[in-house]
């Protein structure tokens, strides 16, 4: 049994950027062997185990195919024999499919070091393609990202305007799409969250009522100011809405968070704006 860091704690400490959350992969260990650690099992989908005492996650390595549309449609396969490469390719971006040992050592099979010193965020492999999820996440990366200097590889933008002109989005469902969202209006660069999805077709698709607000640069300046997400989606919804009819625009806000799940606090804001 060998265990790694894994994904965004290790592309974040190459960064020196802040880590939040740690993930690890077990190689060559079965599910018994977990249980008998102490481990606590988790999920349906594939082994997912909680530490005894850090209550950190640790997912056996696992390889997975195509097997129905969106996110969620998906096949995995874990088992000891699958390797920390087939475990990592099946990552989006290089700078995410990055391990770290014990001793500190950087397993990084596609590059993703590489990626980091060109400022790049770049698919691993074609099937990227297969999870409309991922057009959200590289977005919301971006946003996280740009000020850094990071752009998305035009290879992978092209498959994200792929996946957005098929039919994959649509089945993503409204609580995935806003929990992304909001991730994106707390990351230091939002609006390039939102030109990213233009960029690849995805806004018009997910959010059609915010296409206004691109057209108006003042709301974009104002949504990048370190200011509560709150506030960020007030102040973009105004700018959508500044050529609606002051009469319409409450019942205009109700119905976009309603469809978006967007949380109270959410929406009484922007609607008091």
């Amino acid at each position: 049994m060998q265990i790694y860091l894994v994904g965004g704690a290790v592309r974040d400490k190459l960064l020196d950027y802040p880590v939040y959350d740690r993930d690890w992969v077990v190689v060559g260990a079965t599910p018994e062997q977990m249980l008998k650690q102490g481990f606590r099992p988790v999920g349906k989908d594939f082994p997912v185990f909680i530490h005894p005492k850090s209550g950190e996650e640790y997912a056996l390595a696992r390889t997975e195919r195509k097997s129905g549309k969106g996110y969620t449609g998906f096949l995995y396969h874990a088992s000891p024999d699958v390797t920390l490469e087939e475990d990592l390719i099946r990552r989006d971006l290089t700078i995410n499919a990055m391990a770290m040992a014990d001793d500190g050592t950087i397993i990084d099979p596609y590059h993703g070091q590489q990626d980091l010193q060109l400022k790049v965020l770049r698919h691993v492999s074609p099937a990227f393609a297969e999870d409309p999820l991922r057009v959200l996440r590289v977005a919301r990366f971006h946003a996280r990202y740009a000020s850094l200097g990071f752009t998305v590889a035009p290879q992978t933008l092209t498959l994200m305007q792929q996946l957005s002109q098929g039919d994959e989005l649509e089945h993503l469902t409204a609580e995935r799409v806003w929990q992304e969202f909001q991730r994106a209006l707390g990351e230091t660069s939002p609006q390039q969250f939102l030109i990213t999805l233009m960029q690849t077709d995805a806004l018009v698709k997910l959010f059609p009522e915010l296409i206004p607000a691109m057209n108006h640069p003042q709301t974009l300046e104002a949504i990048s100011q370190p200011i509560d997400p709150r506030v960020r989606f007030a102040i973009l919804l105004r700018g959508a809405l500044l050529n609606t009819p002051l009469e319409q625009r409450g019942q205009t806000i109700k119905t976009f968070c309603d469809q978006h799940r967007a949380p109270n606090a959410y929406r009484d804001l922007a609607l008091q704006f």
